[in-house]
Formats: C-alpha cells, sequence, structure tokens
C-alpha cells in the first residue's frame, strides 16, 4: 500500500475540524485507509508528552492508500474525498473547456514511435495558481504514480511542462540518440542521447528507469513547434520547460505503452490540481493525432455508467436498503447515482475521472458498505448449519508432507513465479507456448512466469544451501499453473509432489524407495503393465531432463472419480538430473529428482 505525508494543519482546516488522533484514526478506518504515524504524537513522546508546538512547524500524517485508489494519492485528492465522506461538500463536475479562440493545441505522433512508446495523451491546465505547498504536492502525485500504476515509469511517464516557454503544435517522434540533444532538469549543458544515459547511469532516482529505452535505437522525444526539445520520455524533461511557482499554464503530456493507464494518470492528474485553476475543476483538451491521421482528445473526464442491482448489494451486506438510502450512501463515497426508470432493481452510476476502481458491481457494493460502515452490519449467525472438513486434495498433501519429513526430507516453500528459462531452457525443456501461464508484465525478469515443474524452485533453493553438509534432501507439495481453456478462467492449478537428494553419489535408490514408500501410503499397489489391476507401475524414459539411461516415467491405473472410467496416465517422472540442468542452476553435486501429479490420487 502506498503511504502518504499529509500536512496534519492544512488537511484538518480543509475539514473544518480538528481531530485528536483517535478521531482521525476512526476516521481513516470508516473510509477504508489507515493512519500509519502522526508525527506530532512522535515528537511529543520524544520530549517526554510536553507540548511539541516548539518542534515542528508542520506535522506530519503518515497514511497508508489502498493501491487501486489513485486519487488518494496527494492531499488534494484525500481532502476532497473526505470532505464528501463527510457531507461536507458534493464531488465537483470536472469540465473540459476549450481556448478562448477554440483551436485546440495538437500533439502529433510519428510513426517510427511505434517501435518504442506508440501511445501519447496530452492537456493543458490555465491560469494556475501555485504555492510551495501545491507545487510540491504537484510533484509528489507524479512521484507516487510513476511507482505505482505507471510500474516504474515502464507502462507510462509523465511530462509537465510550462506552456509559456514553448509553442504548439507538438510532435512526439522517436529518433537516433545522436540527434535529440538538449539541457536536462536542473543541468545547464547540452546534452545528447548517449550523453544523457552515460551521465545518469549512477544516478540514484533517475538511473534505475534508462534500462527501459537504453537498448532501443531510437529513443522517444517530445518536440515543440520551433523543434525545442520537451521531454526525452520516460528519463527527463528539459530545463527549457521547467515547472516553477511562477508557472501559470502548464502542458501536461503522457506517453506509454499502456494507452489505459496514461488516460488513468492523465485525468488522475488534472483531476487533483485544476482545482487551483482559475475557473476550478476545468481543463483544457489536447488533439492527438496518429499517424493514420486518427484523432483522439484528452484527458477523458466524462462520467462513466456503471451498474448494479439493488438486490445484490442488499444480499451481500444482508441489509435491507431502499434505493434513495443507497444513492445517498454512495453519494458519500463521490459516485451519484438514480433508480434505472426501466428496471427498479437496477441503479445507474455515474463514476467520476477520479474513480477508476469501480470495474464491477462489486466495488459498488463495496463503497455501499464502507459508507454505511463495516462496524453497522448487522451480526448474525448463518441461515444454513455445515461441518468443516478439509478438502480432500489439502487433506492428502498435509499426509504426504508428513511422510517425506518422516523420511528425513526438508520442506521448502519457493515462489509461485520464476523466470522463463528456469522453467523451461535450464531444465532442457522446450517451451511450445501451450501450457505456461506467461505474465504480460514482468516486475523482474524472476517473474515471467506461473511454474510448471516445482523443481526450478527447489533447484534455487539447493543452489541457495550448498554449503550444508550432504546428503541434503528437500521436498515440496505445492501447486503449479497451467493453460486451460475448457476453465473460466482459462487456467488451472495442480497439486504436485516434488523431492530431490543431493550427495556424492546420486542416490537414485533412495529416490526410488521414497516413491514406493509414498505409493504405499496412498494405498497404491505396484503393479506390472499387462496386469489388469490398479497401482502403478514405472517404464524407463528418455526425459532431457535427466541423465540418459537413468530416469522412468511414472504410470498411474485408476478410477475416475467423476466419470467412474478407469483410466492410466503418466502422473510423474524421476530420475538423475542431466548435468547440464545441474550446471544452469549452478550445482556440482549429482542430484535424483522425483515429481509427480498429486490430484489422482484423490
Amino acid at each position: 500500500m502506498p503511504t502518504v505525508n499529509v500536512d496534519k494543519q492544512a488537511l484538518f482546516k480543509a475539514l473544518e475540524r480538528d481531530y485528536t488522533s483517535e478521531e482521525f484514526n476512526e476516521l481513516c478506518f470508516r473510509f477504508g485507509i489507515e493512519l500509519e504515524e502522526d508525527t506530532s504524537e512522535k515528537e511529543m513522546a520524544e520530549r517526554g508528552g510536553k507540548n511539541a508546538s516548539g518542534l515542528s512547524d508542520r506535522p506530519l500524517l503518515k497514511i497508508d492508500i489502498p493501491a487501486n485508489r489513485y486519487d488518494l494519492l496527494c492531499q488534494e485528492g484525500l481532502a476532497r474525498a473526505l470532505r464528501i465522506f463527510e457531507g461536507k461538500q458534493k464531488g465537483p463536475e470536472y469540465k473540459l473547456v476549450k481556448p478562448a479562440n477554440g483551436k485546440l493545441e495538437r500533439l502529433i505522433v510519428k510513426p517510427e514511435t511505434a517501435q518504442i512508446r506508440p501511445y501519447v495523451v496530452a492537456a493543458i491546465l490555465r491560469d494556475v495558481a501555485f504555492t510551495q505547498e501545491n507545487y510540491n504536492s504537484f510533484i509528489d502525485l507524479q512521484d507516487k504514480l510513476h511507482n505505482n500504476i505507471c510500474r516504474k515509469r515502464s507502462l507510462a511517464s509523465m511530462g509537465t511542462h510550462d506552456l509559456d516557454t514553448i509553442k504548439g503544435p507538438f510532435t512526439y517522434e522517436a529518433l537516433p540518440h545522436k540527434d535529440i540533444k538538449f539541457i536536462p532538469l536542473n543541468k545547464n549543458v547540452v546534452m545528447d542521447g548517449d550523453q544523457l544515459m552515460e551521465h545518469y547511469t549512477n544516478d540514484k532516482h533517475l538511473g534505475k528507469f534508462l534500462d527501459i529505452i537504453r537498448e532501443s535505437p531510437v529513443y522517444p522525444v517530445v518536440f515543440d513547434a520551433n523543434r525545442v526539445v520537451c521531454s526525452l520520455p520516460p528519463i527527463i524533461n528539459s530545463e527549457h520547460s521547467k515547472i516553477k511557482l511562477s508557472t501559470k499554464n502548464v502542458f501536461i503530456e503522457i506517453t506509454a505503452t499502456d494507452e489505459h493507464k496514461a488516460n488513468i494518470v492523465l485525468s488522475t492528474l488534472v483531476a487533483m490540481f485544476s482545482e487551483y485553476c482559475a475557473k476550478p475543476f476545468t481543463v483544457e483538451p489536447v488533439e492527438i493525432v496518429y499517424p493514420d491521421n486518427t484523432v483522439k482528445v484528452t484527458p477523458l473526464i466524462d462520467r462513466r455508467l456503471a451498474t448494479a442491482k439493488i438486490d445484490y448489494i442488499n444480499s451481500c451486506t444482508d441489509l435491507s436498503l431502499s434505493s434513495d438510502e443507497i444513492c445517498a450512501l454512495l453519494g458519500k463515497m463521490s459516485l451519484e447515482a438514480s433508480l434505472n426508470p426501466k428496471d427498479k432493481n437496477e441503479l445507474l452510476v455515474q463514476v467520476p475521472p477520479t474513480r477508476w476502481d469501480i470495474l464491477h458491481a462489486c466495488d459498488i457494493m463495496e463503497d455501499v458498505a464502507i459508507s454505511y460502515g463495516y462496524d453497522n452490519l448487522t451480526k448474525r449467525m448463518p441461515s444454513v448449519n455445515t461441518v468443516a472438513s478439509a478438502l480432500p486434495v489439502n487433506k492428502l498433501s498435509d499426509h504426504a508432507r508428513r511422510e517425506l519429513a518422516l523420511s528425513g526430507f526438508t520442506e521448502v516453500a519457493p515462489l509461485i513465479l520464476c523466470s522463463h528459462d528456469e522453467n523451461f531452457k535450464f531444465l532442457n525443456r522446450v517451451d511450445d507456448n501451450t501450457e505456461a501461464i506467461k505474465l504480460a508484465n514482468p516486475k523482474t525478469i524472476e517473474y515471467q512466469v506461473v511454474r510448471t515443474s516445482l523443481l526450478p524452485g527447489i533447484l534455487k533453493t539447493l543452489n541457495s544451501n550448498k554449503k550444508l553438509p550432504l546428503p541434503i534432501k528437500l521436498f515440496e507439495v505445492s501447486d503449479v499453473g497451467f493453460k486451460d481453456e475448457t476453465k473460466e478462467r482459462r487456467a488451472r492449478n495442480e497439486r504436485r509432489v516434488c523431492a530431490t537428494y543431493t550427495s556424492k553419489a546420486s542416490g537414485f535408490e533412495v529416490i526410488h524407495g521414497l516413491l514406493n514408500r509414498l505409493m504405499e501410503m496412498f494405498m497404491t499397489s505396484l503393479i506390472s503393465k499387462s496386469s489388469t489391476k490398479l497401482g502403478y507401475w514405472i517404464e524407463e524414459s528418455e526425459n532431457p531432463t535427466y541423465f540418459p539411461g537413468r530416469s522412468a516415467d511414472i504410470h498411474l491405473r485408476y478410477v475416475d472419480s467423476e466419470t467412474n472410467e478407469r483410466k492410466e496416465i503418466v502422473v510423474g517422472s524421476f530420475g538423475v538430473l542431466h548435468p547440464t540442468v545441474l550446471s544452469n542452476f549452478d550445482l556440482t553435486h549429482p542430484t535424483t529428482a522425483l515429481e509427480f501429479n498429486l490430484e489422482p490420487f484423490v
């Protein structure tokens, strides 16, 4: 959860009341946020409980904000939302206002930007009155949005400029490194793209963003009509168009790899700070002209329509609220609602541009519950009697864990996400693009796919514990994930057992014996392939993960509990790991592994 530092005096002034720490903590709880710290109390404690007024001119409130409430990431949004929640004001009406001459500024997108950051949105705030406090808040909100929804600028990045120092129409281009020359923000030396990359490599603040574009043959750049560089996204703005306290007109451009995220960020930014315009809550739109001559006007600040059923809200909250009562409660959460004239059981909810977290009827229901007060919900016994019991697969998993532990193996719990190479290449396996669930925007290379095998996690754990005395015996009983188009969510979990034995010798017989012991515990008999009985058998196999001639598949003949049909499947395999697999995980001792699907035994 992001933490927002809010000026205590300014917030209480906006709320028209001085709260005690306990009272404000209660208000935060009712609204769904959390007061982490009141620095004025800390100062008092350091002074033995005496008046701390002399220690800090401006005490702060540190407040934890839900990650999906981008509108609460600054003091302006937080104060506005709490005032509406307390009934001290109604939600503002955000308006797009054209300039006096009726001609919108234009931002022209060049075709080559498709190579690197294909989307851009923009807006203008006119006649802004900056003070040191709201200027700092303006910068801080950009930082928090960059770190949150923008995913460290990889999905979107903001550039804010003094419009009076530049001239439209603007162009968004992608040029070779040497062709981009300008003075970066807070510098006094002209740099080209390569020099800028070298200069900021060791910078604590900007260095971590360089890799977003470093390897690209072209860098994105925003120019004004006079070919003055405005910004080199997502790295830095130009000193020429720097925002100052004296700035009156602000040009905001956001380049992105995700257009939806860019629109969210832009609407949040202008909604928060348009209150400081001469005409509060007015924004001047900008035309975005794409290479195919498509023209889009941003920002998107019109209210969105969402719907929710009254009986759904009441059933989830165990209340009996009328439509008028629900509408009043939603009003406290900045949502305007009315009864659908065509359906007396449906509410039409007008969602403002600050509430991008409203995606489904359940989000509307949650806001009703928050506004009503969770503490005020009636506590009742369930209307049905149930007897709790463990899921069969969890019960069997616990039995397997116990048996493995009694056999001298140590349980590990690695992450369910791993890199693509660890899941495939490191195990000598080929990705056929049909089974692995891949993350669209992985945060790091270590979290690219949902594992389809437990083996990589155990081998990584083994790598981190190579100094332990031999033999090292590890196991895990947990889930892997697969694509499955037959399922509602197009994916499924599968419970598996995996164990490894590492020593100076391979220990193949140890793992083979462990398999037999587990099957005995599962009351599954060892049978021959030609037998008609139910049970398991092993067959030599050629598995690239294992050493040739030192691996086997585990076959199972069982009765499907759902169809009552006899089935024969391969549930897993075991063997001595191939030397290249050991080398990929930087392991030096022979290791034998066992892995099989636990679910057919349930």
